[in-house]
């Protein structure tokens, strides 16, 4: 009985731990998919930023991902390349709180794509 006394916190930390590890590399990997499909919607001719914001809301919305912010860089002449990153703050999708440790950072997805025809 002492012995689980002992054991059980640290147990129940490490189970706890890898719950919240778990969910936030599912929504890092969300964010990814979702900026990816934005670039490649941002990289056709003719899109709008209405377009991207779509596309990236149809892959966030699933995960019940919605206060992201979403930034897009458009292609000019010099650069024609175009970037959606997505940022979410941490304290926003944590199950835990702060339980362990600190949760005013930002979970930050990037993805570029060349502009088709440029």
């Amino acid at each position: 009985m002492v012995e689980m006394a002992v054991v059980a916190p640290l147990l129940l930390m490490i189970v706890f731990g890898i719950i919240e590890f778990g969910w936030v590399f599912m929504v890092r990997q969300t964010m990814v998919t979702a900026a990816r499909e934005g670039a490649r919607v941002a990289a056709l001719q003719g899109t709008s930023e209405g377009d991207i914001s779509t596309r990236v809301s149809d892959y966030m919305q699933p995960a019940g991902l919605t206060s992201y912010t979403l930034s897009v860089t458009r292609a000019t002449q010099q650069d024609p390349t175009e970037t959606v990153q997505i940022t979410i703050p941490y304290s926003q999708i944590t199950l835990l709180g702060e339980f362990f440790g600190p949760t005013n950072f930002n979970i930050t997805a990037t993805s570029s794509m060349r502009k088709e025809g440029a």
